[in-house]
């Protein structure tokens, strides 16, 4: 079983209160070679899944601090084939699930079948592009990506149709990531009316795969309000935030302050 599905379902049998985490991080930052150690760090902080943002020129849907990583990652000399080189042993002592977030045109550049390959070998469990439509990935990239055992996640966002969602939910082989605003990534301190109605709202849909809330995620409070009636939460751009201020060695710290008393 694909590990995001394997802990997808640990979450739905278990009843008490814990929620997902998952935290992004832009590869090949602050420093080119701290990706191993960012990835060990997270999983020894409990971390339920890991994000490994995959650095692009012209991130649309990245705020400015995802962008200004991806910018340094980049003239750090991140690439793709240098990411695969630094996970190439990875599932020798990392086993929560991982997904690769990125845009499309380096996959394309790379070769979709080899990139996928590649990710297959390393042990990603997933990907997230945001510029690639559902119709496109439904008729051009499913069975590709199913035959090397990849989960492609679909966002969706507060404009984002019912008859969309449910399509969504439908060719869903994981979760869905629900994008708190139609804005781009970015730390809140809290989640206004409008945002709480779009979250009851999708919940109310019953859908089939479960949500997890990105895009907004900073502290205790948001990630309460992202996951009362969602499965999980994701956080970026307050993670990288940290990164920045306090280095690599004290990711232990930034999660005990998301999950405040839940523990």
């Amino acid at each position: 079983m694909n590990r995001i599905n394997k802990i997808l379902s640990n979450y739905k049998e278990a009843d008490n209160k814990h929620r997902l985490l998952s935290i992004y991080f832009t590869a090949g930052y602050p420093e080119l070679e701290d990706t191993a150690t960012i990835l060990r760090g997270l999983q020894d902080s409990g971390v339920d899944m890991v994000e490994i943002g995959l650095p692009f020129s012209d991130p649309l849907a990245d705020g400015p601090t995802i962008q200004e990583s991806s910018t340094r990652a980049l003239k750090n000399g991140m690439t793709t084939e240098k990411l695969f080189g630094q996970l190439k042993d990875i599932r020798k002592d990392i086993h929560i699930p991982l997904l690769i977030m990125g845009y499309l045109n380096p996959m394309v550049q790379y070769g979709i079948e080899e990139f996928c390959q590649k990710c297959s070998e390393t042990g990603i469990d997933g990907l997230i592009i945001p510029d690639l439509p559902v119709d496109v990935y439904n008729e051009s990239y499913r069975d590709l990506f199913e035959s090397y055992g990849l989960i492609n996640v679909f966002l969706i966002t507060p404009q984002t149709s019912e008859e969309r969602i449910r399509f969504i939910d439908e060719i869903s082989r994981g979760f869905i990531y629900m994008v708190s605003s139609s804005s781009t990534t970015g730390a809140q301190q809290s989640f206004g009316p409008v945002q709480k109605e779009y979250f009851d709202r999708v919940s109310a849909m019953n859908l089939r795969s479960p949500q997890i809330v990105g895009f907004g995620i900073s502290n205790e409070e948001t990630f309460k309000q992202a996951t009362e009636k969602a499965a999980g939460g994701i956080i970026g751009s307050a993670f990288i935030k940290f990164l920045d201020k306090y280095g690599i060695d004290r990711i232990s710290e930034f999660t005990e302050r998301i999950r405040g008393d839940e523990n």
